[in-house]
């Protein structure tokens, strides 16, 4: 690697004086790492994708993944245009407050070479925009699949573009772009509240506005809809554990071997318990080992752990993600038992499971200046601000272009109604008597 690099250096691909702080060997590497790291957290989407697709049915396949494709589109687009630089304003111009909301224009532009980052000097600008773009894309896939089923295409899309173009980075900011969050003291490593619960409240706006399934809840009983590939929904559930990988262990934002790994280990043991804690309740309370809440409990343990991955003990991590596979499977029976259908459990997963790993962080942290208090109003900001948001905009949407499809598109399906095609042309489905 040494040797590569100075052959670089002879060459000038890459200059030595990259960075104040530090070497340029240091620099590539960590570049590099967070190259990587970007990678893994697009291969979510595809995560998100399958897991949707698999737990919905089969008429719906389609409009599940054009939702999921548009999604980053619009997410890296809008962040280009206006969102990064919302979310990362540098010295705040503000309009509102001290630390409140500021903004350094719009488009994304550095020097020449492109190798100045504002928020963290080890590796360059570009990098740093296209890692960040990837978390704002993620927080609209959350909604994606609590509205499967039966919202209308284009409803969503204007929706997505609003909320990922400035209610995300407005609430990323304050926090992450050095605002009020952060010189209250609140404290998320990498987003159990401002990726996953702004996605989170974000779904359940959505979710109350819209009503549940046809066929979902008939004569005061509860009727499953099952999902119509758990093959599918379960290599979902695998192509997101493994991009976590660089959602958590990108978050450290440099290559530091030490940190990197203890993240690494935090987010899998929080992952594992959060599968035994899901699969002991619910065999437990539901008498069947039931395969969608283990997958759940995965991601709950890994939405759990996000906000304190660095700063909790490897007991405490095993415990933030036990914790979170049991609230899953409750919030999930909860969420049913008031009628807010949700076909894939993202309220439960990404709401429910990030408001505790945000909390957790305030029980467990090892670092003496995290305060439960600090973790309770970051929650509550977050709630107060994304709920209302999405609500607002949801509203203003139903009331004018709508945002469910007719009965009859729904019985029909998504993909034929939407899109005029299917996802398993000419496949046939034989029974026997």
């Amino acid at each position: 690697m040494r040797k590569l690099l100075l052959m670089l250096l002879m060459f000038g691909i890459c200059s030595p004086l990259l960075a104040d702080d530090v070497s340029a060997e240091m620099f590539t590497i960590n570049n590099t790492w967070m190259l990587v790291a970007t990678f893994l957290v697009f291969i979510m989407h595809l995560g998100f994708a399958t897991l949707e697709a698999g737990l919905t049915r089969p008429k719906n396949t389609v409009n599940i993944l054009f939702k999921n494709t548009a999604i980053i589109a619009i997410g890296l687009l809008t962040y280009a245009l206006m969102g990064f630089n919302l979310m990362y304003p540098g010295e705040f111009n503000l309009i509102g407050g001290d630390g409140w909301i500021g903004f350094s224009g719009f488009g994304i532009a550095t020097d020449a070479a492109g190798v100045t980052s504002a928020y963290n000097s080890g590796y360059t600008y570009w990098t740093e925009f296209l890692f960040q773009a990837m978390f704002a894309a993620t927080a609209a896939t959350i909604v994606s699949g609590a509205v499967a089923e039966r919202i209308k295409l284009g409803s969503f899309l204007i929706f997505s573009a609003i909320y990922v173009a400035v209610i995300y980075p407005i609430v990323g900011s304050w926090k992450w772009g050095l605002g009020w969050l952060e010189q209250a003291g609140f404290y998320d490593f990498a987003g159990s509240t401002l990726v996953h619960s702004v996605g989170g409240w974000g779904a359940l706006a959505a979710v109350i506005l819209l009503g549940p399934r046809l066929g979902k809840y008939v004569n005061g009983t509860i009727k499953p809809i099952m999902g119509h590939n758990m093959p599918m929904a379960t290599i979902g559930v695998f192509l997101l554990w493994l991009g976590w990988f660089g959602f958590n262990g990108g978050s450290v934002l440099s290559a530091d071997p030490g940190p990197v790994s203890f993240v690494f280990v935090t987010t899998t043991l929080a992952a594992a318990a959060g599968i035994v804690g899901a699969m002991v309740t619910s065999w437990n309370v539901q008498k069947k080992p039931d395969l969608s809440m283990v997958l759940n409990g995965a991601l709950a343990g890994l939405v759990g752990i996000t906000a304190g991955a660095d700063t909790v003990t490897i007991s405490s991590s095993i415990i933030i993600g036990l914790v979170a596979g049991v609230l899953v499977v409750f919030s999930v029976l909860l969420l049913d038992k008031y009628r807010l259908d949700d076909p894939v459990g993202a309220i439960s997963v990404h709401l429910t499971c990030g408001i505790w790993g945000t909390l957790a962080v305030g029980i467990f942290s090892t670092n003496p200046e995290h305060s439960f208090m600090a973790q309770l109003i970051g929650v509550a900001a977050a709630a107060v601000t994304c709920f209302i948001s999405a609500f607002g905009i949801f509203y203003v949407l139903k009331q004018t272009i709508g945002i469910r499809v007719t009965e009859d598109e729904e019985t029909t399906g998504l993909d034929i109604e939407e899109h005029g095609m299917e996802a398993y042309s000419g496949f046939q489905i034989f029974t026997t008597q």
